[in-house]
């Protein structure tokens, strides 16, 4: 890293993780051995009673199935429920490792772009359903909510998504690795929770890496509740070898989803807080706008009336203002005019990046 850059770009926060989360894995670092794990029955209670807590959904226990990261369970999916050559449906802007889970083994991204209209995003039900009609799409993403439109998902367009999945056999993967971050008072809605139309023509990857800053302990789960697809899936799943714990991957969820209510509490109010300040920072710099959103860590930046694309602006912040965003363009096509800029950090740290971004746009603007 250059000296004196300001990162705020990859999807982590800077802050330590809760003390309950501490405490655990420094009791399983002190037993001294570290060998192989079984699936326990503790991480699947958590799960289902952190869930069923916080958004009411009844997460049948069974349904679980260990993987070491929502990429595998994307990856995994691909290949098992798919062919060479067959459509994956995403919906742009979206997280670029999408497209990687989808054309490394050979299937085509099949893009139908959100609707982005007076700065907020929603689904294209009319070009879902075309998508959805094509002989060869066979899956779909959904990023729930989405990064990096930070968009909390209705239970009403997500019902309506789950009835065009079954009128046209096409299943429905839902990445909701974002879910527990939410601004106080709102919160996001399983895609599973919504009702048995869900449970029979999708399945979802959750974790709480993101929300506890867990990500390098390798542990999330695919929860299928239709016997079909879990069979398909977990058999590829083991086949990737994306199946088997390390030794503190369980004992850091178990003891983050059943103790860390408090401390996630307070990290949605700081990071909301940090959001709303910056939104209103940006907003007032001529030539950006920031997209309003309820959900991560992550804002997003339309930099069109800049007349540049988002890779051209973060380069030029970088060399000019020593800080780093995200440029939108992996996020797809229409990601290309926005950058991403995570607020997951000190209120320090996203004052000075507003001091930076504020000074590089305006003598971007100059140009």
């Amino acid at each position: 890293m250059k000296p004196g850059l300001l990162p705020l770009w990859v999807a982590d926060m800077d802050f330590e993780v809760a003390p309950c989360v501490i405490n655990a894995l420094q009791k399983r670092l002190d037993h001294h051995v570290y060998g192989y794990n079984i699936i326990l029955d503790e991480w699947k209670k958590a799960y289902s009673s952190f869930y069923q807590r916080k958004y009411g959904w009844n997460l049948d226990e069974n349904d679980l199935i260990f993987a070491t990261g929502v990429v595998p369970v994307l990856s995994s999916a691909v290949k098992a429920l798919t062919e060479k050559g067959d459509n994956v449906v995403v919906m742009p802007p979206v997280y670029n490792v999408f497209y990687n889970s989808i054309v490394n083994p050979g299937r085509n991204a099949l893009e139908v772009p959100l609707v982005y209209r007076g700065g907020k995003y929603s689904m294209d039900f009319d070009g879902l359903e075309k998508a959805f009609a094509l002989e060869k799409t066979k899956l779909c993403f959904l990023c729930n909510p989405g990064n990096p439109s930070a968009r909390i998902w209705s239970k009403e367009e997500l019902l309506r998504l789950a009835e065009l999945a079954k009128r046209y056999d096409v299943i429905i993967l839902s990445d909701e690795i974002h879910g527990p971050i939410t601004r106080p008072g709102t919160q996001y809605v399983p895609f599973l929770g919504i009702g048995d139309i869900a449970k029979e023509v999708g399945f979802a990857g959750i974790s709480p890496s993101k929300a506890f800053s867990l990500a390098g302990l390798q542990s999330a789960a695919a929860v299928v509740p239709n016997p079909r697809i879990r069979a398909k899936f977990e058999k590829q799943l083991n086949a990737d070898e994306c199946a088997e714990p390390n030794s503190f991957a369980q004992v850091a969820v178990i003891a983050a989803l059943n103790e860390g209510d408090e401390w996630l509490e307070q990290m949605n109010e700081y990071v909301f807080a940090n959001r709303d300040y910056a939104f209103q920072r940006i907003n007032q710099i001529p030539g950006l706008k920031a997209v309003e959103g309820d959900a991560t860590y992550l804002l997003w930046v339309d930099i069109s009336e800049l007349g540049c694309d988002g890779k051209t602006f973060e380069a030029y912040l970088e060399e000019n203002e020593k800080v780093f965003f995200n440029a939108g363009n992996p996020y797809g096509k229409t990601g290309e005019q926005f950058i991403r800029i995570n607020m997951g950090t000190s209120r320090e740290n996203v004052v000075e990046a507003m001091n930076r971004l504020e000074k590089g746009a305006i003598s971007y603007g100059r140009r």
